[in-house]
């Protein structure tokens, strides 16, 4: 027994001895990494007050190209940084903004915030708009028989794939028409020569900045139209009115003619960031600078419906961010670059 506590004292001794050791060459290990220098910690936080995350949208649709011509003029002179963000769309945007880390701005579709009416029922206290890029035009594309947008209940009518602006908005506003109708998602030109070769599919719906490439290149057949659908208060809250002229589809559309619709306007929102936070300093920043420099994005180089852009367009249903209202209040006066 005298053994054993002699052993154990020794090695209790001994992890005492050694432990000290250990310590210290952890210790020594962590201070022999070298540390971050000055400049590199300025550089980081540099980038990080100075970089804004924008969701924008898929790759094939406008918005992306809205937000890579944003940051190619904001970034200019290193004083900001815009981070376009590939996503889902307009809609999906719409959860980026509230819940993605790092999304400070949104391309989204002003309609997109009727689906979170209910997981967010005060949804217009979390976000506001920066200004209204372009409006989206409701376009009903109909077959010869069909003569009214009543006509079309109970048939078929596409509404392009999903995750698109037609397979969202399109289905929302027949539901304010009340027209209940069979709704299909499938690719646009497979449902136009579906059209033009029978009668299975007895129109398209399209949520798109006019003119659409397909009306205006296409050979239809005497019959093939646009629906009117005339602006209303159900459409108040979210739609703005819009027509179809002539000019936008000459083959389709008499001179003498105009068609009513009903347009979806596609804004750049920011989330409603306290005032005395870093982030809404950053958008507010951001502000500054893309309303400073509309008149570039106006120029040749850029997609050309910038210069229908007005930064005093008022969107339905939001309010303006702040830094956006306080930019237009007292550069408005003096100049009229926020007029197209």
């Amino acid at each position: 027994m005298i053994f054993f506590t002699r052993v154990a004292l020794v090695l209790l001794s001994f992890f005492v001895l050694v432990d000290p050791t250990i310590a210290q060459s952890r210790r020594a290990s962590r201070d022999a990494r070298p540390p971050v220098a000055p400049q590199e910690s300025q550089i980081r936080d540099r980038l990080n007050a100075g970089t804004i995350g924008l969701a924008a949208g898929l790759l094939e649709g406008a918005p992306i190209h809205f937000a890579t011509e944003i940051a190619r003029v904001v970034n200019e002179g290193g004083d900001m940084q815009v981070l376009p963000i590939v996503t889902r769309g307009p809609t999906e945007n719409v959860n980026d903004l509230l819940y993605l880390k790092g999304v400070d701005t949104a391309i989204i579709n002003s309609d997109s915030l009727e689906e979170y009416k209910s997981q967010v029922p005060q949804i217009q206290q979390r976000i506001a708009y920066i200004l209204s890029l372009f409006p989206s035009e409701l376009h009903i594309f109909v077959r010869p028989e069909i003569k009214t947008v009543a006509d079309l209940a109970g048939k078929k009518v596409n509404f392009n794939t999903q995750g698109t602006a037609a397979a969202y908005s399109g289905p929302l506003i027949f539901s304010r028409l009340g027209i209940d109708v069979d709704k299909t998602f499938i690719p646009h030109p497979v449902a136009l020569e579906k059209m033009r070769h029978g009668d299975e599919i007895a129109a398209v719906v399209f949520v798109t900045s006019k003119p659409v490439d397909a009306f205006v290149k296409g050979k239809w057949e005497e019959g093939f139209k646009f629906l009117p659908v005339e602006f209303s208060p159900k459409f108040e809250d979210y739609y703005i009115p819009s027509y179809l002229d002539p000019a936008d589809y000459p083959n389709l559309i008499a001179k003498d003619q105009r068609i009513a619709t009903v347009a979806v306007p596609t804004i750049l929102a920011s989330y409603k960031w306290r005032p005395d936070s870093p982030r809404y300093r950053r958008v507010a920043r951001f502000v500054e600078l893309l309303f400073g420099r509309i008149d570039k994005l106006r120029s040749v180089g850029f997609d050309p419906k910038w210069k229908d852009v007005n930064l005093s367009t008022q969107v339905p249903g939001l309010e303006r961010v702040p830094a956006a209202q306080e930019w237009l209040d007292r550069s408005t006066p003096k100049n009229q670059s926020a007029r197209p």
